[in-house]
């Protein structure tokens, strides 16, 4: 018989609905229940996609003798990390600060009033590698709260009392200049894998943020080593294994530092975040390879995520049925030579394995590969390896397909919107531009109410019902901007201000620090507060970002202020963390640029006025904005008062409160916009 996670609209939910644990959504009835019964909660994190959540789901929520011991001694409650970032932030806060990591499923077991006493991760069904089985700790904690409830209290008090005093250091007054930037390139530098692009060890992820510094700071400065790095790290991803040969997009990170062997999902904010890069990467350097990734990257999100409603799903899995029956991580993507074989043939199976480093061996498990490129592969035969790709994406399809979880993040498709406009516009694919304005057709009609505040999620048309955080606002607000540059409509733009008001209403505190939560959100044992850039730009410094994009589109002092003081933090945490703020001194690039204002009038169908706007559209200055439409026109404020020149579409260019002369040569424009 189902429980209660029946009626939720999350996949990662649903999915444990026909647990024999009888499992609660988070909510206030839930810790009501355990006052009611006496007993602790076990709150168990996870999310769709992740493969250890499917395996102790499996082994343990799905075994009747363990379930029987959670519903006996506990009220056992389940949050999809997706839908509730606040719940997941806060109690992996206290499982990081407890055990020095953290991670996914994330396994914390609390008093009746939210108060964590007990941490952990994944747990297995016996004993192994040094952790207790879940049946042990489910026991040991089961004896704690009832024969040593006070020592349990003091251990819950003393951590909520440690959790509420942390303090984050703002990093004091003034804004991020130059010698704080160059500090940021050289941590960079000295943190690179000359080897193997990207930085650090083992797992490597893919530094998307980190490199839109790096482009950004090359086309202010000219740094040759910062556009060196953001293109080998470019080139090194695309042909790894990371990197999905066949079908496009990107895997969420590979667990070798020559990103050989991805972790296979494959999540919605990566693929969105990289289309944008090598769209950009293309734009500085015209690279074929980055033309072509930033293509596939985006046909992959429309062609595997796009929902029927016209949004984009949040994730693919890392697992799926190798033929057996069984699930396993990778099945749907790897090869071996006897696979080549069967699909190509002999002949064209060897050039195959070649070209793309399968081996006998295998790079990943039972002596199966994952396609990569190898540079040592020799020069290639366009059309048969064309030909070889064909026949085997055709073969690939026939294979049982990893689950997708359906559920419409809005701070993700926000990401994907700006992705997929900028894509489309820079490289002359319209219907990438149209999937884009789809997509935040969706956001305006279900996720956001007559008062602009946003949902977070949504599953197959239907609104769920967590109320959307700072990243939501802040990315979905950077996406209908650039929406609102690529279109020329400028209703996006309107629509971002009404996103980014909320923000400075409900989200920021005294001295322009930002919160995660907005002022009149449920409250949680603290309030969540992170300025650091992850997988995805942290809400804080994509808040930044769009609030100093609307600015130089509005003119606004409100909004500038406000991103100049949250990007105080970028001052004192860019020189000391850059890996982990990178989004942060992207947005600062866009500062101390200008950021440069662009309007371009003229009539929509004259080609002085097209040409005028295809080379804005091209300009790689850091965070430039770029209105478009008649003389006079009302859509956007960059086009009051600009009149044609002598009768012929023209370009003005505005920098740090300072406007050039207007031009009508493109030419001109064009060195405008560089340094």
């Amino acid at each position: 018989m189902p429980n209660r996670l029946a009626h939720e609209t999350s996949p990662y939910l649903l999915q444990h609905a026909d647990n024999p644990v009888d499992w609660w959504p988070w909510s206030a009835e839930a810790f009501e229940e355990a006052r009611r019964r006496d007993v602790p909660v076990l709150l168990s994190v996870g999310y769709s996609s992740c493969h250890w959540c499917h395996v102790m789901a499996h082994e343990s929520f799905e075994d009747d003798t363990t379930a029987a011991l959670v519903n006996e001694h506990f009220v056992a409650v389940k949050v999809d990390r997706e839908e509730r970032p606040d719940v997941d932030a806060v109690y992996m806060e206290a499982v990081q600060a407890a055990t020095g990591q953290g991670g996914w499923p994330m396994t914390v077991f609390l008093t009746p009033d939210a108060a964590p006493f007990y941490f952990g991760t994944y747990f297995p069904p016996e004993p192994r590698h040094g952790m207790p089985s879940f049946a042990d700790v489910l026991d040991g904690v089961a004896r704690a709260w009832a024969e040593r409830r006070d020592e349990v209290g003091e251990v819950a008090g003393k951590i909520v009392k440690d959790l509420s005093a942390r303090s984050l250091a703002f990093g004091g007054e003034g804004v991020p200049g130059e010698p704080e930037l160059a500090q940021a390139l050289l941590g960079l530098t000295r943190e690179y894998d000359a080897a193997s692009g990207g930085f650090g060890g083992a797992p490597k992820f893919p530094p998307a943020m980190v490199l839109e510094f790096l482009l950004r700071h090359h086309a202010r400065t000219g740094a040759e080593g910062a556009l060196q790095m953001a293109a080998h790290t470019c080139e090194a991803m695309a042909r790894g294994g990371i990197y999905d040969q066949l079908g496009g997009g990107f895997a969420r990170y590979a667990v070798d530092r020559a990103w050989v062997v991805p972790h296979f999902e494959k999540m919605l904010y990566d693929n969105a975040l990289l289309c944008r890069v090598y769209a950009h990467l293309w734009r500085a350097t015209g690279s074929e390879l980055a033309r072509r990734v930033a293509l596939e990257t985006a046909d992959f999100m429309v062609r595997e995520l796009r929902t029927p409603e016209g949004g984009f799903a949040s994730a693919l899995d890392a697992d799926s049925d190798d033929g057996t029956g069984r699930h396993v991580e990778g099945a749907y993507y790897v090869w071996t030579p006897e696979q080549l074989a069967d699909v190509l043939g002999e002949d064209d199976a060897r050039y195959a394995a070649r070209y793309f480093g399968v081996t006998d061996e295998g790079t990943f498990e039972h002596g199966s590969s994952v396609l990569q490129l190898p540079q040592d592969a020799g020069p290639a035969d366009a059309a048969r390896i064309a030909s070889v790709k064909e026949r085997l994406l055709a073969a690939r399809e026939e294979r049982a397909r990893p689950g997708r979880d359906d559920k419409i993040v809005a701070a993700w498709n926000g990401l994907a919107i700006a992705a997929l406009a900028e894509t489309g516009a820079l490289l002359d694919r319209p219907d990438l531009v149209e999937r884009a304005t789809e997509a935040a057709d969706l956001l305006v009609r279900l996720h956001l109410d007559d008062g602009a505040r946003l949902t977070r999620t949504s599953k197959d048309g239907r609104a769920g019902a967590n109320a959307g955080v700072l990243e939501d606002y802040a990315d979905v607000a950077e996406g209908f901007l650039a929406l609102a540059s690529v279109t020329g409509e400028g209703v996006w733009l309107e629509f971002a201000g009404f996103l980014l008001d909320i923000v400075l209403d409900r989200f920021t505190a005294e001295g322009g620090a930002l919160y995660d939560t907005a002022h009149d959100a449920e409250r949680l044992i603290r309030r969540p507060q992170d300025p650091t850039d992850s997988a995805a730009p942290s809400g804080w410094t994509a808040a930044a970002g769009a609030l100093l994009t609307y600015a130089a589109h509005t003119g606004s002092d409100a909004h500038r202020a406000a991103a100049e003081r949250a990007l105080g933090v970028v001052k004192a945490l860019g020189p000391r963390a850059p890996r982990f703020i990178g989004w942060g001194l992207a947005v600062s690039e866009a500062l101390l640029d200008g950021p440069r204002e662009v309007a371009v009038v003229g009539a929509p169908d004259d080609g002085g006025f097209q040409a005028l706007r295809r080379t804005a559209l091209h300009g790689t200055a850091p965070g430039a904005v770029l209105a478009t439409g008649t003389p006079g026109g009302e859509e956007f404020p960059l086009l009051r008062d600009r009149p044609l020149v002598d009768g012929a579409a023209a370009a003005y260019v505005c920098r740090h409160f300072v406007c050039d002369a207007p031009t009508t040569d493109p030419a001109e424009l064009g060195r405008r916009l560089s340094r």
